[in-house]
């Protein structure tokens, strides 16, 4: 299915041309997106990002900072959203390390319109795509915090592959216990399947790192 962008995402414009400041904004609100721009990145930084959907159009030349120093700085400090890069003096070393920093895309001025929204639809599927996994983790890290302490012990030896009775010899427990404790745990983590169960183990990167992996002795 293909992807359509939240007509709620905001593109954000860190360009020091005022007059391509407006050009892009009235562009992008014809498209029915919410817009906001900026000269300068110290401007964005000081109002934050939105919480929806967004992506970056980011300008290369500023006056007060490179472009792609700014975009690495972004990733340094933890702040993830995806960039599409533009200039109008551009070079396949500039393009080439914008896209190894993250950059969806690298346009050179002047662009068309079908080149930037196809850009900007990549850049909100992608930040579509981190919110998403980003809730689902917090979910499961919810989840995972009404485990007791034995029921997270069991999970990791679960993910680390081994058996019921290799957990109960290991733990001397019962093998009735060992699996009531991995019921409840399932059913807390919302897994369905042994399977899922081991996948949300691994998603927490939650096993023992003293087993190896699907040691079947003892």
């Amino acid at each position: 299915m293909q992807f359509i962008p939240s007509k709620n995402a905001t593109i954000i414009v860190v360009d020091d041309d005022p007059g391509i400041r407006a050009s892009l904004d009235s562009l992008f609100r014809s498209w029915d997106f919410c817009v906001e721009t900026y000269s300068d990145p110290s401007e964005l930084l000081d109002t934050g990002l939105p919480s929806g959907d967004c992506c970056l159009i980011l300008d290369i030349h500023l006056k007060t900072i490179d472009g792609l120093e700014f975009q690495a700085s972004l990733e340094q400090s933890g702040i993830n959203i995806p960039v599409i890069i533009i200039t109008g003096h551009g070079d396949i070393p500039m393009a080439v390390r914008g896209m190894k920093a993250g950059a969806i895309d690298f346009l050179t001025k002047p662009f068309t319109d079908e080149a930037l929204l196809k850009g900007i639809n990549t850049a909100l599927k992608a930040s579509h795509d981190r919110r998403q996994i980003a809730q689902e983790r917090t979910n499961i890290e919810c989840r995972y915090e009404q485990l007791s302490a034995r029921e997270r012990e069991v999970m990791a030896l679960v993910a680390s592959g081994l058996l019921n009775k290799q957990i109960a010899a290991r733990l001397e427990l019962s093998l009735i216990t060992i699996k009531i404790h991995r019921a409840n745990a399932m059913k807390k983590m919302q897994a369905e399947s042994l399977a899922e169960f081991v996948r949300i183990a691994e998603f927490l990167g939650i096993r023992d790192e003293t087993i190896t992996r699907y040691h079947q002795n003892g």
